[in-house]
């Protein structure tokens, strides 16, 4: 191969590779941020954050057989001005749903409890992307996928010599390729 060939490619590969960095810089923090709330799923929850409150009712709430003016009475000492709908999974229990929220009543222990749900900031919206929650966003992150393999291989050949891929290079590649390789013979044995 001619000099003034394998110069446009080493060109065209750092290029291509800067390029491509920058435009899904972005992108990749947003996944990184979203992978790591998602490995901690088991510590807290990434999407939402879930408040309860428990607050004692009065005798005076009819929990065997409330109106809808009982409902709104209640309601508004949890600060909601209206509801979805109510049920009653017990004869001495009352659930009434909301927007973002519920409020159990237990008729036996004169107590309800409100759960509010709201979205966590920036984890929920990384994570629906993470997740392909999108309707079409599959194919963009299976175009992110292929590119971010092109953003690899091309970081492989931006240096030459000894700092390069014949250099250190195959042995940091190496070291990076037995991670997994470890990991999964690890979860294999057990």
């Amino acid at each position: 191969m001619k000099k003034s060939t394998k110069k446009a490619i080493r060109k065209l590969n750092r290029f291509t590779h800067r390029d491509l960095g920058y435009f899904f810089c972005a992108l990749i923090v947003i996944y990184c941020i979203s992978g790591i709330a998602l490995n901690h799923v088991d510590d807290w929850n990434p999407d939402f954050i879930i408040t309860k409150s428990e607050i004692d009712i009065s005798d005076q709430f009819p929990v065997s057989n409330p109106t809808p003016a009982d409902i709104m009475s209640i309601s508004q000492q949890v600060g909601e001005s209206s509801y979805k709908v109510y049920d009653k999974p017990t004869a001495n229990q009352v659930k009434i749903y909301y927007n973002n929220a519920t409020l159990h009543i237990n008729g036996y222990t004169h107590t309800a409890v409100y759960e509010e749900v709201k979205r966590r900031p920036v984890t929920y919206q990384a994570n629906v992307l993470h997740r392909n929650s999108l309707k079409g966003w599959k194919w963009v992150s299976d175009i992110f996928a292929v590119l971010l393999i092109t953003l690899s291989v091309t970081g492989l050949f931006i240096l030459k010599g000894k700092k390069g891929l014949r250099g250190r290079g195959k042995w940091l590649v190496t070291a990076g390729l037995l991670l997994p390789i470890l990991a999964w013979l690890i979860f294999e044995l057990i």
